[in-house]
């Protein structure tokens, strides 16, 4: 996973080759992003140091132009929106949609649900449930269930 590939308190570049603890964490941002066919643009490279640098974390668009700007890097907001989709088509991040026009991008992008907290407007992460998938009926002849996405809605009593 790109978040774990990334961290710089255990680099990992994949499970097999285990960065040097003095590799400088730009290489392995750069390597990562080769590795999936996106070329290291620095818009790429310095959104990718923000948003994985964290470790795991659910992060919009708009919030995570607000840590851009903050940052004082000159990136606009259709750049950060443009990452953000690119790097979830490479795999590198799992968007998760929490109504028709609110989506957060996860830094996990594993099998795991959500619960989203309304008030709060923030997802949290909920382990992967084997058996759930036993319960889902089989998908029509000639297609396959390539994913599920749980989100369970939350709200304060």
């Amino acid at each position: 996973m790109f978040t774990r590939e990334l961290s710089i308190e255990a680099p990992v570049l994949d499970s097999k080759t285990p960065a040097r603890v003095d590799d400088h964490p730009w290489k392995r941002y750069k390597a990562v992003l080769q590795r999936t066919g996106l070329r290291p643009t620095r818009p790429r490279m310095v959104l990718g140091w923000i948003l994985f640098s964290k470790g795991d974390r659910h992060i919009t668009a708009e919030a995570l132009y607000e840590e851009v700007v903050a940052a004082k890097i000159p990136i606009s907001l259709a750049t950060v929106y443009n990452t953000l989709n690119q790097f979830t088509e490479a795999g590198l991040l799992r968007q998760i949609g929490v109504d028709g026009s609110k989506s957060f991008f996860d830094t996990n992008p594993s099998d795991h649900h959500h619960f989203f907290i309304q008030s709060e407007n923030a997802l949290l992460d909920i382990p992967a449930v084997d058996d759930l998938l036993d319960r889902i009926p089989q998908p029509p002849d000639g297609f396959e269930i390539e994913r599920v996405d749980v989100v369970v809605r939350l709200r304060r009593k």
